[in-house]
């Protein structure tokens, strides 16, 4: 029988960066000439959002924001390391990174072996230094398990899951962020560098009707007028499904697994009816009620519509972590939810075990 982990943290990928660029989304959404004017007021802010942004544009409230999350990630870490897995099962978003108008698989087991993989390709496009002063051609060793992530599809799809698998990384793509970020948050101190935790990642179509349509990010509200819409992303039904699923596969199997959710809740860049300015903590805050609760019900009845309209669309990974800690009845130890309205996303940690 296997024993089993089950984790939630973020990806978040400011926080690969400097304080002073922390906020840079925000930045960029104040210079959107279709937000209206009120929206883009200080004056007409909620007071968390007032005190975050200060005078300094955010920077001061960064580095808490910073310390905040790197606590949570070495209490997140510090559970992996006690637990010594065999492998850990990644559940990630691919924003616009290694699927494309080619394909769009709604789930896919990456049967990836060892990559060397460069850390900062975005971050450099886009002039943003990162935190650790590392050279902009930094490369991290992010180990795999190929066969055992073939076996992961076969499973699946013996389980009735027609399951997407990928041998090898598109060519002049970048490596998914939510996984490459999970290693690099994992070993935050080091940047990733010294990690050895062998990864099966499967990548989730979090961003559905979005993820060609908005290329997996950030769009100006002209651009959405006009937007023509992509099929859906999966159900948080049947996300929880497929990690249930993913459970049973290893539950006979003599390893010892952690099953890992990477990303942070709503973000603001995908929350439309709030202008992009902030995310939608109440949505999270619900979410965050149910998860405290035990209550699988009422996030596997979720819709994708309510998911959308909270943009809410990474929560995804977390339901199909949060269907194999269901299907293994796992019990939460330790949980958080970090709130802000001027870094773009809220981020939720947990860590659950049998």
């Amino acid at each position: 029988m296997g024993d089993f982990l089950a984790l939630g943290m973020t990806h978040y990928p400011l926080l690969a960066g400097t304080d002073e660029h922390m906020a840079g989304l925000l930045r960029w959404t104040l210079t959107d000439p279709d937000i209206p004017v009120e929206e883009k007021d200080p004056a007409h802010w909620p007071d968390r959002m007032r005190r975050e942004w200060s005078d300094d544009g955010g920077t001061a409230a960064a580095a808490a924001h910073r310390a905040e999350l790197v606590a949570n990630l070495a209490r997140v870490r510090d559970a992996v390391d006690e637990f010594a897995p065999d492998i850990l099962v990644v559940w990630g978003d691919d924003q616009y990174e290694n699927f494309r108008e080619e394909v769009v698989p709604p789930f896919c087991v990456l049967a990836y072996g060892d990559l060397e993989v460069p850390a900062f390709e975005v971050m450099n496009e886009r002039g943003s230094p990162n935190f650790w002063g590392k050279p902009d051609d930094f490369e991290i060793v992010m180990h795999g398990d190929a066969s055992g992530a073939r076996k992961l599809a076969d499973g699946l799809i013996e389980r009735g899951f027609d399951m997407a698998y990928s041998y090898k990384k598109r060519t002049a793509a970048h490596f998914p962020h939510a996984i490459l970020n999970t290693q690099l948050f994992l070993d935050y101190a080091n940047a990733g560098a010294e990690m050895s935790y062998p990864f099966i990642p499967m990548t989730v179509n979090c961003y559905g009707q979005h993820a060609i349509a908005r290329k997996g990010g950030l769009a100006r509200f002209a651009d959405i007028e006009s937007e023509v819409l992509d099929p859906s992303g999966p159900t948080p039904a049947r996300c929880f499904q497929v990690g249930r699923a993913v459970a049973q596969h290893f539950r006979d199997r003599d390893l010892r697994v952690a099953f890992v959710a990477s990303s942070s809740w709503s973000h603001a860049f995908l929350a439309d009816k709030l202008w992009h300015m902030r995310p939608d903590t109440e949505a999270d805050l619900r979410i965050y009620k149910a998860l405290l609760e035990d209550d699988f019900a009422l996030m596997r009845n979720y819709t994708s519509a309510e998911v959308v309209d909270a943009g809410q669309h990474e929560i995804l990974n977390w339901f199909c972590m949060l269907g194999a800690v269901e299907e293994l009845g796992l019990r939460r130890d330790w949980s958080d939810l970090v709130v802000t309205d001027v870094f773009n996303s809220n981020k939720a940690f947990a860590v659950y075990s049998g």
